[in-house]
């Protein structure tokens, strides 16, 4: 097996929050299934601030809150808060729910950045991805009230069929609302994509050939996972969903559970076995064109183990290790989910 020769890091340094399972969308490319409403299971907010101190103790130098879509539960607000001066703080957010009161709460929360999911360039589109009729107008709007109160944004997107013919749209759209950087990002079969996976898959050549195919506009940057930039970010990664369960990304929220962070710290969970081989990069083959331009070689190990059922396969997403796999088919066990 290969391995990943840099220094192993002995604490993680960003942590992910799912903040809730719930979101005021019905997104048809949902990782997570969201529910409308907040669950009583999920971490209330005094829990998620001693989650931040202990992460913060540890090392955690960066934290991203995302969900379904935090800002569903308003009390985000204060957790945002409560790290916001002590590390770096970002948001995922669809944006719909971002007046000028709530964008001015996350400025004055020291939030760093915004990450906002456009599902298209146009509202049809849009629209369609999303379940909510004006999602894409709204969305718009919510992120003029960002830029307005001068938190920085990017737009993501996750490539599918439906969408594929509005990147360059939505590239050129990132540019004139003023976003830093679009990210153009695969599909995982998880959630609700995992459900509506054979209308909105599409073959890894063709998910080359629209990015090949763009043309980055003066003074955006595009930010994307295929080859070459296929890294193994298990590395750095730690991350904890609504309910507290350590998963060690959000990627792989449906095949791990490294321990509950409200009965046990981070580093604990960071110590389990197999997490500890996924951020060693332990792998059957790699890209060493990817390993040159990212540090860190095997690509994503929730895409490998989804399409192989083995945790040290070759990442199907990646050129070089394809090896015939059709990305178009989901393998039968994970249709069984």
């Amino acid at each position: 097996m290969n391995s990943f020769h840099s220094p192993p890091l002995q604490r993680p340094i960003k942590l992910t929050i799912s903040y809730t399972h719930s979101c005021n969308l019905q997104c048809r490319v949902c990782y997570a299934g969201c529910s409308r409403e907040p669950s009583e299971r999920e971490v209330p907010v005094a829990e998620w601030m001693r989650i931040v101190d202990d992460a913060i103790g540890s090392g955690v130098i960066s934290f991203m809150f995302e969900g379904g879509e935090p800002l569903n539960r308003p009390d985000v607000i204060d957790v945002i808060r409560h790290c916001g001066s002590r590390a770096m703080t970002r948001l995922r957010t669809n944006a719909t729910l971002i007046d000028r009161a709530m964008a001015n709460a996350l400025r004055a929360a020291n939030l760093g950045d915004a990450l906002v999911d456009m599902l298209g360039a146009t509202a049809g589109t849009h629209d369609h991805l999303t379940g909510m009729p004006g999602s894409h107008q709204r969305l718009l709007a919510g992120v003029q009230e960002l830029k307005s109160v001068g938190i920085p944004f990017t737009l993501l997107t996750i490539m599918n069929r439906r969408n594929a013919g509005e990147l360059q749209g939505i590239l050129d759209l990132g540019r004139s609302l003023g976003a830093e950087a679009v990210g153009v990002l695969r599909p995982y079969p998880l959630g609700r994509m995992r459900e509506n996976w054979d209308e909105l898959s599409l073959s890894l050549n063709e998910m080359m050939a629209a990015i090949t195919g763009l043309r980055v506009p003066e003074g955006i940057r595009l930010m994307q996972s295929w080859h070459p930039n296929d890294a193994n970010c298990c590395w750095q990664m730690a991350a904890v969903n609504a309910y507290g369960d350590s998963i060690g990304c959000t990627y792989l929220r449906e095949y791990v559970n490294y321990g509950n962070l409200r009965s046990l710290t981070l580093l604990e969970t960071w110590d389990d076995p197999l997490y500890a081989s996924l951020r060693a990069g332990d792998v059957e083959r790699s890209c060493g064109a990817c390993a040159t331009t990212q540090g860190s070689h095997g690509g994503c190990r929730s895409t490998a183990y989804a399409f192989h059922g083995r945790w040290d396969a070759p990442d199907p997403f990646d050129s070089p290790l394809n090896d015939g796999v059709d990305l178009r088919k989901l393998p039968d066990r994970l249709r069984a989910l």
